[in-house]
């Protein structure tokens, strides 16, 4: 089986707020997440290796972007959001 699998996947987005590099303006951004829920049952196809990745599984969310472009009109220039996790455990 497949990690996929073990999990219910949804889009969501955050806000953060985050300094422009360039400019050092603030500026609240919106952050694209994938949520991975765990599923309640394990399906009926897994064999005992299954069973104890499963069990081992915790839900997270993982941050889809990289880059994002600075709000300020003057600047408008991406920069990397390094300072956010890119990997959130959620229980």
């Amino acid at each position: 089986m497949e990690e996929r699998d073990f999990f219910d996947e949804r889009q969501e987005k955050k806000n953060a707020t985050l300094n422009c590099p360039h400019c050092q303006q603030s500026g609240e951004y919106e952050i694209n997440w994938v949520v991975r829920t765990k599923k309640r049952q394990l399906p009926g196809r897994a064999d005992e290796r299954d069973r104890a990745r499963f069990a081992k599984a915790r839900s997270y969310m993982l941050r889809k972007d990289d880059m994002l472009a600075c709000k300020n009109m003057r600047c408008r220039k991406r920069f990397e959001i390094s300072g956010v996790q890119s990997v959130v455990f959620t229980e």
